[in-house]
């Protein structure tokens, strides 16, 4: 099948290949955040929202066909996040359109997101690859819902290969504004600290998902 397909260019596709053989990170101010649990994590600020770009390079415990299966898979991302109260796939222009609707407590608003995304398995080089590509769209479909904030600005980029036995070679980009109130500074604080835990929560993902052989 032709990777770039609907919302998503061939370019696309290839450049995340790429950027798990060699990440791009000359020519812009990336930084060196962090290394845990062999990942190496960058990023870079966008100067319009105050927040940053975050690429995460290194490999992890667990094959890849398995890693990608839970990034596509809804119901599971939905049983582990217990803000999310409500989470479709819906056939829309072609294209299979995700809603998700996140509720918090206290004085956070609650917030929804609207998203496509697409699974390719690729030959590059001959190495296989497999890659998922997700980001934000609006769609007549789906208007905004009274007392819930649309998140918009959304992208993530996830490329992994085999490095073994039960070990993947992993890229990710991710950039995710959840717009309103919250102040930037509070937001990249939040996205700091969370850091370890969601590595070692992906790991753990992995060791117990249903459908592990």
């Amino acid at each position: 099948m032709e990777p770039g397909t609907g919302a998503f260019s061939v370019e696309e596709f290839w450049e995340a290949c790429a950027e798990l053989q060699r990440p791009a990170l000359s020519g812009a101010a990336w930084e060196l955040l962090e290394e845990t649990q062999g990942i190496s994590v960058y990023r870079l600020l966008d100067q319009p929202t105050g927040l940053y770009e975050y690429k995460f390079i290194g490999t992890l415990r667990a094959p890849p066909d398995l890693l990608v299966d839970i990034g596509m898979d809804l119901g599971y991302i939905r049983r582990q996040i217990p803000q999310v109260t409500e989470a479709y796939e819906t056939e829309c222009n072609g294209e299979t359109v995700t809603y998700m609707k996140m509720e918090f407590p206290f004085f956070v608003s609650s917030r929804d997101c609207v998203y496509v995304k697409q699974r390719r398995e690729l030959d590059f080089r001959g190495r296989k690859i497999q890659v998922v590509l997700a980001k934000g769209t609006s769609l007549p479909q789906f208007p905004e819902r009274p007392g819930f904030i649309r998140v918009s600005q959304c992208q993530v980029k996830l490329a992994v290969e085999s490095a073994g036995h039960n070990r993947s070679k992993v890229f990710i980009y991710c950039f995710v504004n959840p717009g309103g109130w919250i102040p930037s500074w509070l937001i990249n604080l939040l996205v700091k600290n969370g850091i370890p835990g969601f590595l070692a929560d992906l790991e753990d993902a992995c060791l117990r998902y249903p459908g592990r052989t």
